[in-house]
């Protein structure tokens, strides 16, 4: 790596603790005296361990695991550790009915029993400062024409810097929004493989009634081994591939932890938004975030009904049902945290100053006043907006029908080339037989006609598409009656050819848009989306633009105001690599309550109901707990086998899997969760209830080792006792 990305913006670099322990770090953009606070709270490595230009350092041991989690080489064969619901894919497409891993777990005896996976993994290569270089490009331009410019830029940038014969691929991260720009390179392996797994009943123990909650008692893990070919570089999947060598691994601690013990957490937290602007804190709860909740709560309960039902539709919908209800219940509780603490006035207070400072300025002067105009241009329909993504595309039939939309076009547009047709029509023909493999017909009907009556209810009547329910009223009745969308949506699931073998092989071997135009389920998807995409999605693009360009300017105008909050503030989340450190720490959520930093097998025993959907444990374990029977992975001080710890650290999505380390360099834990009382935190930290929830190393070992009987794996670890 070049030297200069140690020098990179220094007026924007952080150099002190923000609050409490808040703040995701750039690792290789510390800064002495964040380093120094590191050191004084615990921290026993080396700068230049935990990250270098020149040599190994800690930060090689932390991937990119799949599309968007964190996990970390744990062995010099490529050993991967990341949670349970960050490999839930890969283990539920693994599974059958006859070999149910999801359900039975799953463990190699050897490499050669590992499973084969579509998952890849990404290891961070080096950063390069681009900010001059995208900056010089964007002067004088503003809003629209300087994001269409900027992507531009970045999408020359990251060519550049990518080469698809080593699997290098570059993104550039904007950061503190739009005014720094880095160049993050990373090399892909794409030959992953299961090693091994808990039961399910283990690895999402507490279901939905515990997810974002503590005390927690969910083992929150998976296995995986990175592969490369012969001479360590990336290669698709191939028998005599080899586990990979890592450059660095981290260390396993069988020790424990103990109150206001250091904890580090690196790994990739997807988004955050901490600058954001009264006004969207206001969006978000009056709108954005309760409209999401109610839909998706409708798709839960109607996909709960049927995995209730049949193991086989279980298995089926078990990964989609936990994407969906992960953020249902997450928006929920930001939405209510968001008001308890008023994050809407704090933000209205910080604004009035900035804007008697921007009096006079004319860069900045008038930024609020155009930016409550842009809100209030959006604001009436933004509850579509969420209706078109959470509603009617959350229906997995209208979504797949509505990526038929691309064939139609083809079709009727006058010039269009055979070759983008037949193209279109192969990509349409792969695509369903992924869709018909994942869908549950009985819960997706009552889906389609639930969604369409509340956007019927619910959305301003002069944004809804013209003549489109006064044909359900004219063909299916009384638009109050239940009967009516029931019937409505039977007709769509029972006469279109999405469903129908015969119909559709028909229709890609001779392609009609009549034939595509008539389909039930296309005249739905076409109908919503053309009625946004034509009315509303110009003006969603508008008020984005604006929307950027304020926050840009706002918070380069923050730095200009007070240069000395200028090296306190971090830039927001933007799944690039953070380090994030705190302390393993209690908390009070209330008015007599109070809660320990960690769960034992005493408390798993007393949530355990035999036979429940969220709460049963395998049998074996319940011997194993009840018979005491901890091995070396006993907590000296507690006398039982520790279950999960909480931290003071600042994380969020992404770094999911990502490994909460000690001062040493060990592995403690595993990071899964954040708590309740503070899901406001991808706008605002809460400095006295935000928590980590992690799952404790041990009862990870302890699962592998004395549930799984898999100690193949344990003896692959370099164990710290």
């Amino acid at each position: 790596m070049k030297k200069f990305c140690i020098t990179i913006v220094l007026s924007l670099v952080l150099f002190f603790r923000a609050a409490a322990d808040e703040g995701m770090w750039l690792p290789m953009l510390l800064g002495q005296q964040v380093y120094n606070d590191m050191v004084k709270k615990g921290l026993k490595l080396t700068n230049e361990q935990l990250y270098s230009i020149n040599k190994s350092s800690l930060k090689d041991a932390i991937i990119i695991f799949g599309g968007g989690c964190t996990g970390e080489i744990v062995s010099a064969e490529g050993l991967i550790f990341t949670n349970h619901h960050c490999g839930y894919d890969a283990i539920a497409n693994a599974s059958t009915v006859d070999h149910n891993y999801l359900r039975d777990g799953f463990y190699a005896r050897s490499k050669a029993e590992e499973l084969k996976t579509a998952l890849s993994v990404q290891f961070l290569l080096r950063i390069d400062d681009v900010s001059k270089e995208v900056l010089d490009s964007l002067k004088g331009l503003s809003g629209a024409e300087r994001l269409q410019k900027q992507s531009a830029v970045l999408a020359a940038i990251n060519k550049r810097l990518s080469d698809p014969a080593k699997s290098i691929e570059t993104r550039v991260s904007p950061l503190f929004k739009g005014n720094q720009f880095l160049a993050f390179v990373y090399q892909r392996y794409s030959d992953v493989r299961l090693v091994g797994t808990p039961p399910e009943s283990v690895g999402k123990f507490g279901g939905d009634s515990d997810n974002w909650e503590w005390p927690r008692h969910t083992g929150d893990f998976s296995v995986f081994r990175v592969y490369a070919d012969a001479s360590g570089q990336p290669a698709k999947f191939a028998a005599d591939n080899k586990p990979l060598k890592p450059k660095w691994y981290l260390p396993v601690s069988l020790k424990g932890v103990k109150e206001n013990d250091f904890a580090m957490i690196w790994g990739y937290p997807g988004g955050t938004n901490r600058y954001e602007s009264s006004y969207g804190i206001k969006l978000a709860t009056d709108i954005n975030n309760p409209t999401l909740v109610k839909l998706r709560d409708v798709r839960l309960k109607y996909m709960f009904e049927e995995m209730k039902k049949d193991p086989a539709v279980k298995l089926q919908l078990a990964s989609s049902y936990a994407g969906i209800a992960n953020y249902w219940k997450f928006f929920d509780g930001e939405t209510k945290q968001l008001l308890k603490y008023d994050i809407y006035g704090q933000k209205k207070k910080a604004e009035e100053k900035f804007i008697k400072w921007a009096d006079g300025k004319p860069e900045y002067q008038a930024i609020f006043a155009e930016w409550s105009d842009a809100y209030d241009a959006w604001r009436k329909y933004a509850k579509h907006r969420v209706y078109i993504n959470e509603g009617v595309f959350g229906s997995p039939l209208i979504a797949f029908a509505s990526s038929l939309i691309q064939v139609e076009k083809l079709l009727v547009q006058t010039g269009s080339k055979e070759a983008d047709l037949r193209k279109a029509l192969d990509a349409a023909d792969a695509a369903r037989k992924e869709f018909i493999k994942e869908e549950n017909r009985p819960s997706d009907e009552k889906i389609v006609a639930a969604v369409t009556r509340m956007f019927y209810e619910d959305v301003d009547k002069d944004q809804q598409p013209v003549g489109f329910f006064s044909t359900i009223k004219n063909a299916y009745g009384d638009l109050a009656d239940d009967a009516t969308w029931k019937k409505y949506a039977e007709n769509i699931f029972k006469n279109t050819i999405i469903f129908d073998d015969a119909k559709w092989n028909a229709f890609i071997a001779k392609p009609d848009a009549t034939v595509l135009q008539g389909d039930p389920a296309f005249y739905h998807a076409s109908t919503f989306y053309t009625n946004y995409a034509t009315k509303y999605a110009p003006m969603f693009q508008q008020f984005n633009a604006k929307n950027a360009e304020y926050g840009r300017l706002y918070l380069k105008g923050i730095m200009e105001m007070d240069p000395a909050k200028a090296k306190m503030m971090y830039p927001d989340a933007t799944f690039t690599m953070r380090v994030s450190y705190g302390a393993v720490k209690p908390y009070k959520p209330r008015d007599a309550v109070s809660y320990d930093f960690v769960t034992t097998s005493k408390g798993l025993l007393e949530k355990y109901v035999a036979g429940d959907y969220e709460f049963d444990l395998p049998a074996r374990q319940i011997e194993l707990l009840k018979n005491r029977d901890f091995g070396q992975y006993i907590d000296p001080v507690r006398k039982d086998l520790v279950i999960g710890f909480i931290t003071s650290n600042d994380i969020t999505g992404g770094n999911s899997g990502s490994p909460v380390i000690n001062g040493n360099g060990e592995l403690i834990g595993l990071a899964f969760d954040g708590n309740y009382e503070a899901l406001s935190h991808k706008l605002a930290f809460d400095k006295d209830l935000n928590r980590t929830i992690n799952v404790d190393i041990r009862y990870v070992l302890w699962c592998i080792d004395k549930l799984g009987g898999a100690d193949n794996i344990i003896k692959e670890l370099k164990l710290v006792k």
